[in-house]
């Protein structure tokens, strides 16, 4: 018997012990874990409002207060890095101001995308990326045009042509800091090139989604050029609309999510909230400017998180180096990122969908194959995105054991010459 079938029974055989007894555990979602949410309990048990009245006056349980409380627009715009007239707080999910961005922009009586009722309204979407921007821009009937992420950030030399040809595409995504599911960042280079390209339509938008911006999992902090001003000094200030929210700070149900863009931009998004609500959860942005306060303590807060999260992401590396070094380097790459929720594997062509499926037949969740692509369509079939934030260490490593024994097994039986 040769060696890469004695590897592939003895694969073969751990994976029929699985079968006989199925686990069941989840990595499908970048959820925090109790010892996360714990953390920010204080925010609702103990977080006391002395004074109903806002900074600007407002009474907090009342009407009022659309763009949000002052002292949340100056806390958002610590992270932005844009002015208080520059920011508009909402509720308490980031995806909700996005998707009325969108909305806004695709039916909006003075310039509406959709006018062009022959022409399909397309954007460019950096992958592997997040997949509930793609499910959003589905919903809307959005064309999505992938392009490969480089390492530090999207290919500019496909999106610079893209863009400067094709007045369909409106618009494109971007995650700025460690990238969900790669972990990347993009280079100033970049932000510059983004900031500055010429495209074939005036009013271009970048949603620049900065879900992770201050989480980090080592002592490099990566920082990110400011887009917003980049955009400014290159005579496109409307370009760009940021968006952050406390979703992975504090607690995901009850959080607070902030829009920072040109004054134009955020007066315009005002109006358009205004024919739906009178404000959002004006409580909540108090008790979370009482509860985070200023820039040092929510670094501070965030430390607390990255303690609990970076030895899920380090035995991760570990387990995946012991079984896929040496000899075995082909059969998958995977990332060590800096920051952010999740790792995310390259695994051989043709055999992402095959590990996924053979892991959910043992009891073990993943998010679907490719789904970090637009439609979920990868012609390569080789992404996965693992999600090790809400298992303990001990779950982690019967997972990643498991999905080690899955790779061996799937790639082994796909490729004869290993």
């Amino acid at each position: 018997m040769d060696q890469k079938q004695s590897r592939l029974d003895r694969a073969r055989t751990q994976y029929a012990l699985y079968k006989e007894r199925p686990l069941d555990i989840s990595m499908a979602r970048g959820i925090p874990s109790k010892k996360q949410l714990k953390l920010s309990e204080s925010l609702v048990n103990d977080i006391e409002i002395e004074s109903w009245l806002s900074e600007d006056e407002l009474d907090i349980r009342n009407y009022g207060g659309l763009y949000g409380i002052k002292e949340a627009r100056e806390l958002f715009g610590l992270l932005l890095k844009t002015k208080i007239e520059e920011t508009f707080v909402g509720g308490n999910s980031s995806l909700q101001l996005m998707f009325a961005v969108l909305n806004y922009h695709m039916y909006n009586k003075q310039n509406p995308w959709s006018k062009a009722k022959d022409q399909p309204v397309k954007f460019i979407c950096p992958s592997p990326g997040y997949d509930r921007h793609w499910f959003m821009l589905d919903y809307l009937g959005i064309e999505m045009i992938p392009v490969e992420l480089t390492g530090n950030g999207p290919d500019m030399e496909v999106v610079e042509k893209l863009v400067s040809q094709d007045p369909s595409i409106k618009g494109m995504f971007v995650v700025p800091k460690y990238n969900n599911p790669t972990g990347e960042s993009v280079s100033d280079e970049v932000v510059d090139r983004l900031a500055s390209m010429h495209t074939a339509v005036q009013d271009f938008l970048i949603l620049w989604d900065n879900a992770y911006i201050v989480h980090h999992l080592t002592d490099e902090k990566v920082e990110i050029k400011n887009i917003l001003a980049a955009s400014k000094d290159s005579g496109n200030p409307d370009r760009v609309i940021q968006f952050v929210s406390t979703s992975k700070m504090t607690l995901p149900g009850a959080g607070v999510s902030a829009m920072g863009s040109s004054t134009k931009n955020i007066d315009a998004m005002a109006e358009y909230f205004s024919k739906q609500l009178i404000s959002f959860d004006k409580i909540n942005q108090k008790r979370h400017v009482k509860f985070l306060k200023d820039k040092q303590s929510i670094e501070a807060h965030m430390e607390k998180h990255r303690e609990i999260l970076e030895p899920k992401f380090s035995w991760i590396d570990a387990i995946l180096s012991a079984y896929f070094g040496g000899e075995s380097q082909s059969f998958v790459e995977w990332t060590s990122p800096k920051g952010g929720y999740f790792v995310h594997l390259t695994t051989r062509v043709n055999c992402a969908s095959k590990i996924v499926a053979a892991m959910a037949d043992i009891g073990i969740t993943l998010t679907p194959a490719n789904a970090a692509y637009p439609y979920g369509s990868n012609p390569l079939d080789n992404s996965i995105r693992l999600a090790p934030s809400n298992l303990s260490l001990d779950q982690l490593e019967i997972a990643m054991e498991a999905l080690c024994v899955c790779i061996e097994m799937v790639t082994l039986e796909t490729y004869e010459n290993l």
